[in-house]
C-alpha cells in the first residue's frame, strides 16, 4: 500500500493541488462514527485514501478506547474551506462542542497537513502538533507516506515513527470492515 501512496501523491504534486491529511477518531459508536466520517470526506472530496484503523487508549481522560486512522485527499479548496467542511461533518455526526478538550466524542476530524504549508491561526495550526506527540497520528502517517518530509522538522514520517517513544502509548492495528 505505501507504494500506491507514493505514486498517487506524486501525481497530486504535479497538479499543484495540496495533499490534505485528516486524522479521524472516535470512542463513541466507534465503527459507525469513523465510517460516517470517512463517508462525509468522500462525499466532499470524492477520492480519499485511508490508512489502517488503530485502537488506542483515551489520552488525557478516563474513557473508552478510540479508533483512529488518517484520511488523505487532494483539493483545490482553501485551508479555511477544509476546516469548515471538517467541522460540518463532525456536527452532522453528533459532535458535542462543550469546550472540554479531552473528552469522549462521536467523531473527531483534525486537519493534520495541508500540503507543505506551515500556518498557525486561532482556529488551526498546520502541521498539527499532535503529529509529533501521539502514536495514533504519526503511525498512520508513516504507513501512508513514509518518505514524505514533515514541513517543520525536516525528517520523514518513517524516521519520525522510528524515533518515536512507543512505550507509553499503546496502539493496536485492528481488522476493520468498511
Amino acid at each position: 500500500m505505501p507504494g500506491m501512496w507514493v505514486s498517487l501523491l506524486k501525481e497530486a504534486k504535479e497538479t499543484d493541488m495540496p495533499s490534505v491529511f485528516v486524522g479521524i477518531g472516535s470512542n463513541i459508536k466507534r465503527g459507525r462514527s469513523i465510517r460516517a466520517g470517512a463517508r462525509g470526506l468522500r462525499d466532499a472530496y470524492h477520492e480519499i485514501q485511508l490508512s489502517s484503523v488503530y485502537e488506542s487508549d483515551a489520552v488525557g481522560f478516563e474513557g473508552d478506547a478510540f479508533y483512529n486512522l488518517v484520511a488523505a485527499f487532494d483539493t483545490d479548496d482553501s485551508i479555511e474551506q477544509v476546516v469548515t467542511c471538517l467541522a460540518h461533518i463532525e456536527d452532522l455526526n453528533g459532535r458535542i462542542r462543550n469546550g472540554e478538550r479531552f473528552t469522549a466524542r462521536t467523531l473527531d476530524l483534525d486537519l493534520l497537513l495541508y500540503g507543505d504549508e506551515i500556518i498557525a491561526t486561532e482556529n488551526y495550526h498546520v502541521p498539527r502538533d499532535e503529529i509529533l506527540r501521539y502514536a495514533f497520528v504519526l503511525w498512520p502517517l508513516a504507513e501512508m507516506v513514509p518518505d514524505d518530509i514533515h514541513p517543520e522538522i525536516g525528517e520523514s514520517y518513517a524516521v519520525l515513527w522510528e524515533k518515536f517513544d512507543k512505550r507509553n502509548q499503546l496502539l493496536r492495528p485492528i481488522p476493520f470492515k468498511w
